[in-house]
């Protein structure tokens, strides 16, 4: 299926750049670095949705902030994964399925 490919070559990726960071965080450290990434996008989408003061130049800085930080969840989320032998995309397919049943009599 093409999305397990894809999976693998992300998973290859990320394999590389962290291998060469000296190696993927203990479960615990990955955990408190998705929460900080959470942290992190919660504030941009604060500034987005006027709740917190927007300290961006301009609406597309705002937007690029708002690519990055997702971006970062994202490559959290896949490291825990990886490290816990998950393919995230059968995951999501797994929820998405879940969240489709829902409801249905």
């Amino acid at each position: 299926m093409m999305q397990d490919a894809w999976w693998r070559h992300i998973t290859s990726k990320i394999r590389f750049v962290i291998e060469k960071q000296g190696g993927f965080w203990d479960v615990s450290w990955q955990l408190a670095a998705i929460m900080e990434e959470l942290g992190e996008l919660s504030r941009v989408l604060q500034e987005h949705q006027g709740i917190r003061t927007n300290t961006s130049k301009s609406n597309e800085d705002l937007e690029d902030k708002m690519i990055m930080e997702l971006g970062d969840v994202f490559f959290a989320l896949a490291c825990l994964a990886i490290t816990l032998n998950v393919n995230l995309l059968d995951a999501l397919e797994r929820t998405i399925q879940k969240y489709s049943k829902r409801g249905k009599s």
